[in-house]
């Protein structure tokens, strides 16, 4: 008589944890990093004279871009919506994988941003030095949420 068992060479996805064990679990590990980094990038860059509203304008659509998005995606995890849709982590690796790229482009700019800043007003020089700094921090933890993630 046939097994009703799977095959030993099947792969089952691994349950994601609930409650407070889903913070301390690599990859969902990264998500509170990511939000308050992130969080901290948009606040010292609205906290600046905008020295070029072109750069800063980007560092700032994907800081906050990216911060909502992210919390979507927690909460979809925390109220278990992830449930619903058996692809959530190929969309969770493409998600943070891309906000990865588009975060590094924009601590890139923030960069060149805090450059020109330096000729007319230390405070600000030290305000976008800071947000540089978070900036290339989030997007080195969006980039290994999407590694782990697809790994794990």
């Amino acid at each position: 008589m046939a097994s009703h068992d799977p095959p030993p060479t099947s792969y089952t996805q691994p349950e994601v944890p609930s409650g407070i064990a889903l913070f301390l679990t690599i990859p969902y590990a990264f998500f509170l990093p990511e939000l308050i980094f992130g969080c901290w990038v948009w606040i010292l860059v609205a906290a600046t004279q905008v020295a070029n509203p072109m750069l800063q304008g980007w560092v700032m659509y994907v800081s906050l871009t990216s911060f909502l998005i992210s919390l979507m995606f927690l909460l979809s995890y925390v109220l278990g919506f992830y449930k619903r849709f058996e692809s959530w982590k190929i969309l969770d690796s493409l998600y943070h994988g891309t906000t990865g790229i588009l975060y590094m482009s924009a601590a890139v700019l923030q960069v060149h941003a805090t450059i020109m800043s330096e000729i007319w007003d230390l405070k600000n020089y030290y305000i976008n030095t800071a947000a540089s700094l978070f900036a290339f921090i989030t997007s080195l933890l969006y980039i290994l949420h999407a590694f782990s993630i697809y790994y794990y």
